[in-house]
């Protein structure tokens, strides 16, 4: 796995075994201020907030899927991510187009600057407002990457470096395939290493991380500690992480030094079986990795279910599970952000990507976007901006400012209301829903060959499925 010169130095070892300016959802935004195999999730009798049993107050938790024939219906990849997030926190979504920079241009990330790559893809992302980098997104190559936090025996460091969400971004603005972004992602974490808070608060909350990337054609999942790495090819079936490390001995590329520093901290003896979960996991877990085991177990279940029938329509029910923790809603944190994607094999179809914008799945819209020229700016989905923001200034998080955008206003509002009249809340769920299977009906047409839109129809797909949702909450 050659670096190609993308994400900077490195040595890579491969092993057998395994298999510009930024917008909102369009170039020039401000930011001031056919049905598919399961049944969507019916609206419930009462619509109360759900909470964790027995959960830590602030668990770390999300969950990421991919699936690939012949677990999926279509000849697609279908990828799923929840970004569960303070409780607080809002999750913008950003456009950030195409660019060419200059030899020696620097990109200052969420804590740190570093060496800028000669060209960058369009990325499309849905990320915590007070941050560069990303929880999940996509690139116009197809490529779709999310992360996770972890903890392992490796120490995590509150000293600034990139963040995991940084890396997701990186990756995503210069690797043009899933494995050009690992290689991205790799090569950055070895340079640079990984570090600083992940939380907006002025107690560090730092974790190191698991990433699920894919592309039309394979995923590929890889795991940190440190700046050591394993990773593993995934090329068909169907495959999900939840804020663990899960790689066993089906390693298809790893950092070189990664067994030595196995043996040299007495974690491995170096001889038999290499597994780097067992190796790197810590002995005794926190209780939120220890959650993640079951959550990890529901997911892996979840899709062997409904292998072979896998579609966009399966991976939106089961980022909307709150009886499998998988959407999470509790008093520190809660899923803040979701995002599904379908990648067509066929090149001469596009890539479909969903985005949520506002917390908590199950009472939210998923929304299409799809990379076109002319793309029109969704300014209702992006957060305002700070001269002073307290995210940038050391000591930082010193203040608050409202980062809610105004769709996440809007949609927090109506949440409110379902809580107070459960009559009218059910109305609009099912509201909510008849507009998002609307959206669903017309991409499958679009998949499925059926129909063709213009151009400029599809520049302002996303925009108008969120004007659409906003109209109901007023």
């Amino acid at each position: 796995m050659g670096r190609g010169g993308r994400g900077g130095g490195g040595r890579n070892r491969e092993t057998e075994g395994g298999d510009g300016t930024e917008a909102a959802a369009g170039p020039g935004a401000e930011g001031s201020g056919a049905n598919g195999d399961v049944t969507l999730p019916s609206v419930p009798n009462s619509v109360p907030r759900c909470r964790m049993a027995g959960q830590d107050p602030a668990p770390s938790c999300c969950d990421c899927f991919v699936a690939l024939p012949p677990h999926t219906a279509a000849p697609a990849v279908v990828f799923g991510k929840n970004a569960d997030r303070p409780r607080h926190e809002v999750q913008e979504i950003a456009y950030i187009p195409s660019a060419v920079h200059r030899p020696g241009d620097k990109v200052q990330c969420t804590y740190i600057e570093i060496e800028q790559a000669e060209r960058t893809h369009a990325v499309v992302l849905s990320r915590p407002a007070w941050l560069w980098g990303a929880e999940m997104g996509a690139n116009e190559h197809g490529v779709c990457v999310g992360n996770e936090g972890v903890w392992t025996r490796e120490p995590v460091g509150e000293d600034e470096a990139l963040l995991g969400m940084d890396l997701v971004r990186l990756g995503l603005e210069r690797g043009g395939s899933a494995r050009e972004a690992l290689e991205v992602i790799t090569a950055l974490l070895e340079q640079h290493g990984q570090g600083g808070s992940c939380k907006e608060e002025p107690i560090p909350f730092v974790y190191h991380n698991t990433f699920l990337l894919a592309d039309r054609h394979e995923a590929w999942v890889l795991e940190t500690a440190g700046r050591y790495w394993a990773a593993q090819r995934i090329r068909e079936g169907s495959r999900n992480i939840s804020n663990q490390l899960s790689i066993g001995t089906e390693i298809t590329a790893e950092h070189p030094g990664l067994r030595q520093r196995a043996q040299s901290q007495g974690w491995w003896s170096g001889a038999g079986r290499f597994s780097f979960a067992e190796v790197f996991s810590l002995a005794q877990q926190p209780p939120r990795m220890e959650a993640a085991k079951s959550r990890y177990r529901a997911g892996k279940e979840l899709l062997q279910q409904h292998a072979g029938r896998i579609t966009a329509e399966t991976f939106m029910a089961i980022l909307r599970d709150k009886e499998s923790g998988i959407c999470v809603d509790s008093e520190g944190f809660r899923t803040a952000g979701s995002m599904v994607s379908v990648l067509p094999q066929d090149p001469a179809l596009p890539c479909v990507h969903f985005f949520t914008a506002t917390p908590d799945p199950s009472r939210s819209v998923f929304k299409p976007f799809i990379f076109v020229p002319g793309l029109k700016p969704v300014p209702q989905v992006s957060s305002p901006t700070f001269s002073d923001d307290p995210a940038k200034k050391v000591p930082r998080f010193q203040s608050t400012v409202d980062r809610r955008h105004e769709l996440y206003r809007r949609h927090q509002a109506a949440l409110e209301l379902m809580e107070k009249d459960q009559e009218w809340g059910q109305e609009l769920l099912q509201t909510l829903r008849d507009l998002e299977k609307q959206g669903l009906e017309a991409v499958n047409a679009l998949l499925t060959g059926n129909v063709a839109p213009k151009p400029e129809e599809l520049a302002e797909l996303f925009f108008d499925c969120v004007d659409a949702e906003m109209k109901f909450y007023k």
